[in-house]
Order: structure tokens, then sequence, then C-alpha cells
């Protein structure tokens, strides 16, 4: 596994929220993520679906990834997802982050979240800003939020 890897799957695994939707980081690269996450009864809203709030989650958390990869701490300014299908129990998403464009100061992204069939389920695209933060490696949680 490179260093890229390594390090974006280390700062996937310190994150409670990505812990807590269930999902786990199973590829990564400089400017991009890979998550991935199995559709479980939490998830599902009142119609019977996917609650929406889990697939932009989803795709935010490889969207934080994926601009977090370089080592420079990188914070969301902006996001937009667009839903294009159902998820059900048992289906098993993917979200596909890459970096459309990278400056000094801001980045963009595109994920796609698909379900196993390969079926778009939704696509998100953000943008971060790019601070000339390094990412702490034991840094205190009050640090951590600081960008």
């Amino acid at each position: 596994m490179n260093d890229v890897s390594e390090r974006v799957k280390a700062l996937a695994e310190r994150d409670p929220f990505i812990t807590l939707l269930g999902a786990e980081c199973v590829a990564a690269g400089p400017g991009t993520a890979v998550v991935r996450l199995t559709v479980r009864e939490q998830h599902m809203n009142f119609n019977g679906t996917c609650h929406g709030g889990v697939l932009f989650s989803l795709a935010d958390s490889a969207f934080g990834l994926a601009s977090n990869s370089h080592g420079r701490l990188a914070a969301a300014v902006d996001a937009h997802v667009g839903f294009t299908a159902p998820a059900r129990i048992g289906d098993r998403l993917i979200a596909t982050a890459r970096e459309m464009n990278r400056s000094n100061r801001i980045g963009t992204y595109r994920v796609d979240v698909r379900r196993d069939d390969d079926d778009l389920v939704a696509a998100f695209t953000g943008t971060v800003y790019i601070s000339t933060r390094e990412h702490p490696e034991n840094s205190s949680a009050d640090e951590k939020r600081t960008v």
C-alpha cells in the first residue's frame, strides 16, 4: 500500500462520523478516495429507501478524504448532490471521489455514488478551501477543528 493510501485510510479510521455511518475507505490515492457502505435498516427513510442524508454523507466522506489526500488541510466551502436512483436495504454503495481541479487554494471534486449493479444513485460535486497547514498527526481535537 502506498503512503497516500495509508494516510487517507488512517484519516477515515479517525473520523467518528464515518464509523457511525458504517462506511469504510477501501481505496485512495492522490486526489481520489473510494468509500463503501452497505445500506442497513438505520439508513432508511419513511418511504422505504435509503435516506438522502446518508447518500450525501457517504459522498461527502469520500470528498473529504480525497481533498485531504495531499497532506494539507482542506475544508469544504460548497457541495451539491443530485439523487438519480433509489438504494434499498442490502445494497452496497460505492462512492468514488475524483479531483477535477486543484490550485494552491481551491480544489473541485466529483463523487459518483453507485450500487453494485453500477447504477448511479447520486452525483455530488464539491469545492474545498486548501489551507497552508499540514495535517497534524497527533493534535488535540480542538486543534484539528481549526483550519
